[in-house]
């Protein structure tokens, strides 16, 4: 099955790639490797939700004020990152002429604002890896990097960056 139709499968299906909000292009291509600028969780041109994943759990954190958006719970955040994902192969597939041309993930990084205390980025970045494998199967595995941040663009929960080798040349 081609990746699109596993995304048909999953009920999922790419969305126009978004535009860069800021001075660059969505992806760079340097010979068979395409890397693409970070994703946000934005759907139908709007950050699906605003704020720090974990809320604020501890003495700090409440007494913490969050600029922007307030706790976003575990499984928001998932299915943020997921978003973001769905974003960042449009992007791939823009630039590469289609997911068929996609020979392997090759790495995933992510970032995950997070509330003063929360340690669970991993958890958060498995649902992006995880939807990687269900698309592409074992081209679909990568090196990966989960990072907690203060902040992030626009107030969004999570970001992402992929690296991805096409095929061809």
């Amino acid at each position: 099955m081609t990746p699109e139709g596993k995304l048909r499968a999953l009920g999922l299906e790419l969305p126009p790639a978004p535009k860069p909000v800021g001075s660059y292009v969505p992806a760079v291509r340097s010979g068979n490797l395409v890397f693409v600028s970070g994703q946000l969780p934005m759907k139908d041109g709007e950050l699906m939700t605003l704020g720090h994943v974990g809320g604020p759990s501890t003495t700090l954190g409440a007494a913490l004020s969050l600029s922007k958006g307030g706790e976003v719970t575990m499984e928001e955040a998932q299915d943020c990152v997921r978003q973001a994902v769905l974003n960042a192969l449009a992007v791939v597939a823009a630039e590469i002429g289609g997911l068929k041309h996609v020979a392997r993930i090759v790495r995933l990084t992510g970032y995950v604002a997070s509330a003063p205390g929360f340690t669970d980025q991993a958890k958060v970045l498995n649902a992006a890896s995880d939807l990687l494998a269900e698309i592409f199967g074992e081209a679909g595995r990568h090196s990966r990097v989960a990072v907690g941040a203060v902040e992030l663009p626009l107030g969004a929960p999570v970001e992402l960056e992929l690296v991805v080798e096409a095929s061809g040349g």
